[in-house]
């Protein structure tokens, strides 16, 4: 018998991550033909890439209406596939915006649908998890209060625990990665995690490089700029200045994160690796002013981090649109640098964190889960 057909999907980053461990665990445990949206790790788990997810990565309000004719080319392009290949089913990994409205469009083709990272709507927008509900077959969850609340709704869930506990560790000590970037491990070392959209990286770089030359001037710090995967030094050349002293690195971001004493980062998945890998941090976050306007009325939880919403309490700094900026910075990261007891604290936080994420071996759980599915009429 040939192959049988799976649409997987992922619209970003971290979603190309998941995607790609769990088509190659899905792949060791059945015959299965993937195929789908993603980007670089999904193509190397050998999933046939027909729509790459660079083309629809985006933020905001303001940012869909300037990517429509991309987004509407990716739909038709995925939709084409799917009527002409007749998947099993599909699996569609978190990036709610795109997926929620794909899953329908694939049940009008009588493709069943997975959502393999169930969205955070516990968290904004809390109403469309009926969307889930009526859209897709399962729902697999990443937080061990995600089940019970999706259940809750009327969504058959399953918790699979957190695709990145115990995949998360640097390579290099922290003398190794100063040596090897030319920096002093005896100095204090802060990594800048500034995000993996195009637009995260516009918003955030310039305050940013002002609170590196703010903080520079009180104290003797290095700074490491950590780019995400698929963000080349191009990307971000226009916001370098020869004033800031910066080790920009590339597919180096576990290594930057273990050897700092100090990571301001954008908000999103990578608050949780620096969690597993017990990195004090500054949250941070900006978007469009019409894109926030927005988000105020549709969020629904008093912090914004994922680490703090995980914890149920403000464990790391957030700093967040207009309180993000270049003086509030400099000024939470000399308090955090200055006080190891401060750092000890969080550090005491971020195990609470970690303790809540569930035990290692997510992305297997959810392989057996869907390979079990395969087995059924």
């Amino acid at each position: 018998m040939p192959p049988t057909p799976i649409l997987i999907s992922a619209g970003e980053a971290s979603g190309d991550m998941y995607a790609a461990r769990l088509a190659t665990a899905l792949r060791a445990r059945a015959d299965v033909q993937l195929f789908g949206m993603g980007g670089t790790r999904m193509r190397g788990a050998g999933v046939e890439i027909v729509a790459d997810c660079s083309e629809v990565s985006l933020v905001g309000i303001v940012e869909i209406i300037k990517k429509y004719p991309a987004l509407k080319r990716v739909w038709k392009r995925l939709l084409n596939e799917t009527a002409r290949r007749k998947p099993r089913f599909a699996i569609l990994t978190d990036f709610p915006g795109f997926h929620l409205r794909l899953a329908r469009a694939l049940k009008r083709q009588n493709v069943p649908s997975v959502y393999f990272v169930c969205p955070q709507f516990w968290a904004w927008r809390p109403w469309r998890t009926n969307l889930v509900r009526r859209r897709f077959v399962r729902g697999l969850c990443i937080f061990p209060f995600e089940e019970g609340w999706y259940r809750g709704h009327g969504v058959k869930a399953d918790f699979i625990g957190h695709p990145l506990v115990g995949n998360v560790a640097a390579s290099r000590t922290r003398a190794q990665f100063a040596a090897d970037c030319g920096l002093d491990a005896s100095q204090p070392i802060v990594a800048l995690l500034p995000g993996s959209r195009s637009g995260e990286i516009a918003h955030h770089m310039p305050t940013l490089l002002n609170a590196c030359r703010l903080i520079q001037k009180e104290r003797k710090v290095q700074f490491v700029l950590a780019l995400a995967q698929d963000v080349k030094q191009s990307q971000v050349a226009q916001y370098l200045s020869a004033d800031v002293s910066l080790c920009v690195v590339e597919d180096a971001t576990y290594d930057a994160l273990g050897a700092a004493d100090l990571t301001i980062i954008s908000s999103g998945t990578a608050t949780v690796e620096a969690a597993l890998m017990d990195a004090p941090m500054i949250v941070i976050y900006r978007l469009s002013p019409l894109t926030a306007a927005i988000a105020r009325w549709l969020v629904r939880t008093r912090m914004f981090a994922m680490v703090n919403l995980i914890a149920g309490r403000r464990v790391v700094p957030e700093l967040l649109q207009k309180d993000f900026t270049p003086e509030r910075l400099a000024s939470e990261a000399a308090r955090l640098l200055d006080s190891p007891d401060a750092r000890a604290e969080m550090r005491r936080g971020l195990a609470e964190v970690r303790e809540k994420l569930g035990p290692p071996g997510a992305v297997e759980r959810a392989a057996d889960l869907i390979a079990e599915m395969l087995k059924q009429p």
